[in-house]
């Protein structure tokens, strides 16, 4: 495999420990307009846009309809005031960024989430100038799984899409890389198990776990691309398949 010399991050778990923040906000926000929608409903979209989430929860209510443009909004702000603040980086996840930086490695963000969201969740993982741009939903016509979001930061680092790689943590974010031309890197962290996250070229538990094999990992100079991911033990985070 051609050595990487760029790497394009997810945030929500990916970077932060979120995506159960997000999907909370989602039922809160929708039960006060009358839609009842199941945590785990939710939970299994989170990683999308919430163009595509909300009107496949509500039977067809569109995000950019007055009603769902409500919605959104009170979505919004209840992860904003009320779940934001309890949030925590994954382990290893701004040692991981600072590592690749270190190492030479050109890092930019393209995430599903609001400019807003993604400005606070960045700070949070720890990402302030250490990556060189972050690519939000407001950034693109079309959010995950479409490849708009992934293309906008492939653009933005200016490399081939052979010496890039995604890192995601839901099938979302490896179907938008491959529809941009381009490998992703798996994380459990997320939620997902490793059959969800099928067409990862590696799968590791989370940034931690990806440092701590970084010099065997498909990041380093020379590694191939059919590396073996490492096993480990299933957790009752791994819900998805």
């Amino acid at each position: 495999m051609t050595a990487i010399r760029g790497v394009i991050f997810d945030v929500d778990g990916t970077l932060v420990d979120s995506n159960d923040a997000h999907a909370r906000a989602w039922v809160d926000a929708l039960k006060e307009f009358g839609y009842t929608v199941q945590f785990e409903e939710v939970r299994r979209m989170i990683g999308m846009g919430g163009d595509k989430l909300l009107p496949a929860v509500t039977g067809g209510l569109e995000s950019d309809s007055p009603e769902g443009k409500k919605v959104s909004a009170r979505c919004s702000e209840i992860f904003m005031k009320q779940l934001l603040p309890e949030l925590r980086a994954l382990p290893g996840a701004t040692e991981l960024l600072k590592e690749l930086r270190d190492r030479g490695l050109k890092l930019v963000i393209a995430s599903s989430a609001q400019k807003e969201k993604l400005r606070e969740l960045l700070k949070i993982a720890g990402a302030d100038g250490v990556v060189e741009s972050a690519t939000s939903s407001s950034d693109a016509e079309r959010s995950k799984p479409d490849p708009d979001i992934v293309q906008a930061a492939l653009d933005n680092l200016r490399l081939p899409r052979e010496e890039v790689v995604m890192i995601g943590d839901t099938p979302y974010d490896i179907e938008a890389a491959a529809r941009a031309g381009l490998k992703t890197i798996g994380f459990r962290s997320g939620g997902w198990t490793d059959t969800g996250l099928e067409g990862a070229i590696a799968v590791y538990d989370g940034p931690a776990d990806l440092l701590a094999h970084l010099d065997t990992s498909p990041l380093a100079e020379g590694a191939a691309s059919a590396a073996t991911p490492p096993q480990a033990e299933k957790t009752p985070q791994q819900r998805y398949v």
